[in-house]
């Protein structure tokens, strides 16, 4: 069910494991690049023409915006104990992503000069809501809070629909619980370069944030540029480190929780422990055979989920911060001795009775996160990426002249005489 690797074997998994780096290039890339010029060129009789082709739905300019009836009629509907377990988690995540607003700052300093950043929420974001092997109001949550605690003037949704046109009702009610009103039923790469352009029925939007399938994460990365990302990530991960006082139940728990999500999720767990990792195992198979996704857990363990038997903390460490995992889980006897140490994860979870799943419904931190090794250089989505920061500058006359000879010093030492003018110009009369 699951493998054990130790010594040697650990290297030769480890190739194999960083190659679905490499899953997003060359085919994929090349068929999602043709949707973007094709929506590029087409706008909205491309889409309509992809939701017949991928998603058997036979929509109309009309029918690609969802009604805020829909909407309305959606919420009215929904469970009234889920609605209210929504209603908590927005109320949770919103909080935490309140508490990282960027401030604008001056600073009039003694000589003069006044130097300074303003922080601006962006005007119009879109959001990509997944809706493939399974609906996600989670994701949109975790994207419209910190886009909603900036200040952003407009939020765009997409979202595929059904062969009936139907948008998963939870969604729906999810939207109309977050105040957002505009709500598109398209997917895939092609909602993504929707969102990118515009079309005649979609706003072109500043940023696309969201996460998706290997088409969606390709066209973000094509778009780059065309309009800011959140992050190109990839499929989702999950590494627990462990030592000998783990629970084996709950580390299995953890795993099979990651590998419900897609064939190509990773869960791995790396601990110097060998009865732990022996009970790790038995418990996985114990475990699977009452879950419901069986399919969907068999070949995402058997391809990308391992057990590495270290020789001792520091390795395990040590692996942790080489993978760079999606979720980190600490299953340590203290691990907040080892917090420090770790350098590279998207979300870190310290001890037993912290569930990567607790992190992905409800304690505030975003579960965006970056995927695939990225976390060497991407972070969790924040509310600092829905701003864009604009400097400050204010030289007075007598600041500039006191400065200008080693700012013109500076450009005609770059060959730049006009640079250098435009300070000399201004003080060369000053008296």
């Amino acid at each position: 069910m699951i493998n054990l690797y130790r010594n040697g074997a650990i290297e030769e998994f480890i190739t194999r494991y960083e190659s679905r780096r490499a899953q997003t290039a060359g085919e994929v890339e090349a068929r999602v690049a043709g949707i973007i010029a094709d929506v590029r060129d087409r706008g909205d009789e491309a889409l309509i023409e992809y939701a017949r082709r991928f998603d058997g739905a036979e929509l109309l300019p009309s029918t690609l915006v969802v009604p805020a009836a829909e909407m309305e009629r959606a919420h009215a509907e929904c469970d009234s104990t889920l609605l209210e377990v929504i209603r908590e988690a927005i109320g949770n995540i919103t909080r935490f992503h309140r508490k990282s607003i960027p401030r604008s700052w001056i600073d009039w300093e003694a000589d003069g000069v006044v130097l300074g950043q303003r922080a601006i929420p962006l005007e119009r974001v879109g959001l990509y809501v997944p809706g493939g092997r399974a609906a996600y109001p989670s994701s949109l949550i975790m994207a419209a809070a910190p886009a909603i605690a900036a200040g952003v003037s407009e939020i765009v949704v997409v979202t595929p629909c059904g062969a009936d046109l139907q948008v998963n009702p939870v969604i729906l009610a999810t939207v109309y619980e977050l105040g957002i009103t505009r709500l598109f039923r398209v997917g895939g790469s092609q909602a993504i370069a929707a969102l990118a352009f515009g079309t005649q029925s979609i706003p072109r939007v500043d940023k696309i944030a969201g996460p998706g399938n290997i088409y969606v994460a390709a066209a973000k990365k094509l778009l780059f540029g065309q309009c800011g990302i959140d992050m190109v990530a990839g499929p989702s991960e999950v590494l627990v480190v462990a030592d000998e006082s783990a629970e084996p139940a709950f580390v299995a728990a953890d795993l099979l929780a990651q590998a419900e999500h897609d064939p190509l999720a990773s869960s791995l767990l790396v601990t110097d422990s060998e009865s732990l990792a022996l009970a790790v195992q038995r418990e996985v198979t114990g475990q699977y055979a009452a879950l419901q996704r069986r399919e969907i857990l068999s070949r995402s363990l058997a391809e990308y989920g391992a057990i590495l038997l270290s020789s001792g903390l520091d390795e395990s460490v040590a692996l942790a911060n080489r993978l760079a995992p999606e979720h980190l889980g600490l299953h340590l006897r203290d691990p907040w001795s080892v917090l420090g140490r770790i350098r590279t994860a998207g979300a870190i979870f310290l001890g037993s009775w912290s569930p990567e799943t607790v992190g992905d419904y409800w304690a505030g931190p975003n579960h965006i996160l970056p995927t695939n090794g990225t976390g060497r250089f991407f972070s969790p989505l924040r509310t600092e990426d829905f701003f864009k920061f604009s400097s400050v500058i204010s030289y007075s006359r007598e600041a500039l002249t006191r400065h200008a000879d080693k700012i013109a010093r500076f450009a005609l030492a770059e060959g730049l005489d006009a640079h250098a003018n435009a300070v000399t110009k201004r003080v060369q009369n000053d008296g």
